[in-house]
């Protein structure tokens, strides 16, 4: 029997990181729960057993039924009925299962039907999800809106729509608008207070929302009369059983078929207000677009797995010449350079998970209890981290998604352009991962900021002081000299301005750099640990030499009357 947990030694050496222990025992409360749920961890070993349980269970369910279901789910799609969006027969079947396992809710506190995991399991859980079927992944993540919600609703709102994710109610985020994609500071759609029944009413329009008929909604909209930036909007919790919304229409995609995307109508729909009034963009959005960031990065790792595991198996069965094609080098390189990139966004993406777990607990406890001067530095420190990491991991994650799609194809060879194997599946599946929940260029521009303040540079010297074996002595040579030039590169740049069109240019040779070394130095960690890693973290630190010349070459010759040559030409 498949199972996408089981199988995949590189996902559950995570779990085993050192600051498992403290996340866990900050997640539990000093395992407070102990004694009040018959399910409730009493120390750390039972806690990470319960993890191993549930993500087994969830690989299991991954292997046997969302991986198969997935070339029919891309060829069904999704249709309205009745004014409801009809998932493919597969896209159901794959949500009972999981539904019935009762695994939806996973990070949730015990008392709204959750099993009150940490991040870590929860982005594993996405992991697993998105190798077996990355549209699917969209329907699973979006429970994240229930993260929002348990943040900043109210108690009756958290009690009335926590406990509906345990049994399986779909969520979605409203935000976008015909006018108002990644400039969510023009959203138009009007909420307005209804006094007699005490809820407010939303009227307009949202378009490209994926999961687009979920039971229940988050929704951005302009509460506050006369304005038109973001201290206008509010943010609103909207249930599907109160009506109010028409459906207008979903979109013909080119790939995630199972994922439906639509394009709603609200008319006078009855919603909750979420927190407080001109807080929906600047607070709640910002901080539920982390988390879907972050979920984009899970399912960006998984589809690398699933193309990478798919072009080997491939590259070992297919002859040429009298031999299996992994024999020719330049086959081999491609198949190596697909295995470093999932390992070296995996890194990464639970690098950036254990620090957005930590600063999460630090945030809820401090809604208990007064941080002690230690604690608050803490949640200091893993705030900043989490806010550098998230929109670097997003930005390598979906790009090298793309790359490794690619490269199955590539390994496939015509056989990979036909409908008859899944690799063209997920070619089409990736390419939406550089563009939803911000494109690559707006990462960088969010990224940029941790090369500007220095955090980046922090950071890596911070990995530089990390103690390893002698055998990394060298690739820790490569690197220091690598960061030398990063630095180096980082200080002319700056010299033209922190607002100049030069340093907009020349932002994602900037932040790419950064996080070319940033992931060797973590598969160094982690080879360090476990020598399942060294093959990558060697292969890492030459693509790492090989971008970082390319793009310290560039800016060395940058002069900013270089910029008039791409203005011309695109006049």
């Amino acid at each position: 029997m498949a199972n996408f947990f089981d199988d995949n030694e590189g996902l559950k050496f995570q779990l085993s990181n050192p600051m498992m222990e403290e996340i866990i025992r900050l997640k539990e409360r000093d395992y407070a729960d102990y004694g009040k749920y018959d399910y409730a961890p009493k120390d750390f070993e039972d806690a990470l057993d319960s993890y191993k349980r549930v993500l087994s269970l969830i690989g299991e369910i991954t292997g046997e039924v969302l991986a198969n279901n997935a070339e029919s789910v891309d060829n069904q799609g999704v249709r309205i009925e009745d004014n409801a969006i009809i998932y493919a027969d597969g896209t159901k079947e794959n949500h009972q299962k999981l539904t019935d396992a009762g695994v939806y809710g996973l990070s949730l506190p015990r008392q709204y039907g959750g099993l009150n995991f940490s991040y870590v399991p929860y982005v594993m859980a996405a992991e697993i999800v998105s190798r077996g079927d990355c549209g699917f992944a969209n329907i699973w993540g979006l429970q994240d809106c229930a993260e929002t919600i348990y943040e900043f609703a109210s108690d009756e709102i958290k009690d009335k729509f926590l406990p509906m994710i345990n049994q399986g109610y779909t969520c979605s985020m409203d935000l976008t608008e015909p006018d108002a994609g990644s400039d969510l500071q023009s959203v138009r759609l009007k909420a307005t207070f209804d006094e007699e029944n005490n809820c407010w009413r939303l009227n307009g329009v949202k378009r490209f929302i994926t999961n687009g008929d979920a039971d229940i909604k988050l929704v951005l909209a302009r509460s506050e009369e006369g304005t038109t930036d973001g201290r206008g909007l509010s943010y609103f919790v909207y249930d599907r059983r109160d009506g109010g919304v028409t459906i207008r229409r979903t979109e013909n995609k080119l790939g995630i078929h199972g994922s439906p995307t639509g394009e709603l109508v609200f008319n006078n729909a009855p919603a909750q207000l979420v927190g407080e009034r001109k807080l929906g963009l600047i607070k709640y959005v910002m901080s539920l677009m982390n988390g879907a960031r972050l979920g984009v990065g899970a399912q960006s790792v998984g589809l690398s797995e699933a193309a990478y595991r798919e072009a080997l198996q491939y590259a070992n069965e297919r002859e040429q010449f009298g031999k299996p094609i992994i024999n020719f080098l330049q086959v081999r390189e491609m198949l190596a350079k697909m295995r470093a990139k999932t390992d070296a966004t995996r890194a990464l993406l639970y690098e950036t998970t254990r620090c957005v777990d930590i600063y999460k607990s630090y945030e809820a406890i401090s809604k208990e209890r007064k941080l002690e001067p230690a604690e608050r530095q803490t949640l200091k420190t893993y705030t900043r981290l989490a806010d550098m990491f998230t929109p670097m991991l997003k930005l390598f994650s979906s790009e090298y998604a793309n790359q490794n799609t690619y490269d199955c194809i590539q390994v496939y060879g015509g056989s990979g352009f036909m409908k008859d194997y899944p690799c063209e599946r997920m070619y089409r599946d990736a390419r939406i991962l550089t563009i939803y929940e911000g494109t690559s260029q707006l990462q960088v521009v969010a990224a940029i900021r941790g090369v500007v303040s220095g955090g980046y540079l922090a950071r890596i010297k911070e990995y530089e002081g990390m103690e390893v074996d002698a055998k990394f002595a060298e690739m820790r040579k490569t690197l220091a000299q690598l960061t030398e030039d990063f630095a180096a590169c980082v200080e002319k740049i700056n010299g033209f301005g922190s607002t100049s069109e030069a340093h907009e240019f020349n932002s994602r040779r900037l932040v790419e750099m950064a996080g070319y070394i940033i992931m060797a130095h973590l598969l160094i960690l982690d080879a360090n640990r476990d020598e399942q890693f060294m093959d990558s973290a060697k292969i890492m630190t030459k693509m790492a030499q090989e971008k970082v010349a390319e793009r310290k070459s560039f800016i060395d010759n940058f002069d900013p009357e270089d910029l008039e040559s791409y203005k011309n030409i695109t006049k």
